[in-house]
């Protein structure tokens, strides 16, 4: 009989708590949309929607797939029951995971992760979207079903700066074919770049026009899987000077960059936006005193940093 290829409603296992909400909106993916019936994206040149059933298993509507590429793009091969566990002997850092406990960190492919995180630079989410869909619909190949797959890196290789105005992109459009042409020689091999330890993979990555230290740890924690590559931009240093001063947590010793998008997402929701205003009168910022935007205290953290 042959495979079924037609899309269908089908489980892939328990969600493990994971929210779609919550992750699907966390500013590490750029092609999902919220729709009636649940969330709709592409990636790896696979359009899926996907929804949590009320018997928490993740159902997708897409052809039955035997590779697992799902099951490890939404993270359900990893253990985020035994991580929140271990993230618990940080108090702070288990408030942080108590806002969005059902945040996952996505398994993404790489040079997706590559080209939208070198698009993401002083951007914004909507404006990163639009370049995104315009560059899917440039050299991106049709997809079963609706859409455009992200290109490869031979298609964006083929584009010259005056085919790429269309992206409106500006100086990023020369960033992305410099990336794109650095796969197709070889200077950057997703598979290569895997074996290589944390430090020496960031530094090759940041051999590429564009990609500063920020960019090369989003790619090497959402494209490549290292655990321990913890994104920092101008806002999570911000976050980490309010809630964890003296650096991460023991805690998150080599899960620094999930324990980043928890603490990220907690400042982004709970934190009072911008630089702590000049106390009057003697008294403390809210931030100093330990208090979240809300008003509540911050649990005290005692134990060193990694």
């Amino acid at each position: 009989m042959e495979p079924c290829t037609a899309p269908v409603w089908h489980s892939i296992g328990s969600a493990g708590g994971m929210d779609l909400d919550q992750t699907l909106s966390s500013g590490q993916c750029f092609r999902w949309e919220k729709q009636e019936d649940g969330w709709h994206g592409i990636a790896a040149g696979r359009s899926v929607t996907a929804r949590v059933d009320d018997a928490g298993q993740l159902c997708l509507f897409c052809p039955p797939e035997a590779d697992g590429f799902w099951h490890h793009y939404f993270a359900l091969d990893t253990d985020y029951a035994a991580i929140q566990d271990r993230f618990s002997a940080s108090k702070r850092l288990t408030a942080c995971v108590a806002a969005t406990p059902g945040l996952r960190v996505l398994n993404q492919p790489f040079f997706e992760v590559l080209c939208t995180f070198i698009i993401s630079q002083n951007n914004n989410i909507p404006r990163i979207r639009g370049i995104v869909e315009r560059l899917c619909l440039l050299c991106g190949e049709p997809v079963a079903g609706d859409g455009r797959a992200f290109p490869t890196p031979e298609a964006l290789a083929a584009q010259t700066p005056e085919t790429m105005a269309v992206l409106r992109a500006g100086w990023r459009s020369d960033y992305l074919l410099d990336a794109a042409r650095r796969v197709c020689d070889g200077s950057l091999d997703p598979g290569l770049l895997a074996s290589l330890k944390t430090q020496e993979a960031r530094a090759v990555l940041m051999t590429t026009k564009g990609v500063g230290p920020k960019v090369a740890d989003c790619v090497l924690l959402y494209g490549l899987g290292f655990a321990d590559a913890c994104p920092m931009d101008v806002w999570m240093k911000r976050a980490m000077a309010r809630l964890f001063p003296r650096g991460m947590p023991r805690a998150a010793r080599g899960l620094e960059g999930i324990a980043q998008q928890y603490i990220f997402e907690y400042a982004r929701t709970h934190l009072p936006k911008g630089q702590p205003k000049p106390s009057r009168k003697g008294k403390k910022s809210p931030a100093k005193r330990g208090l979240s935007a809300a008003g509540k205290t911050l649990p005290h953290e005692p134990e060193q940093s990694c």
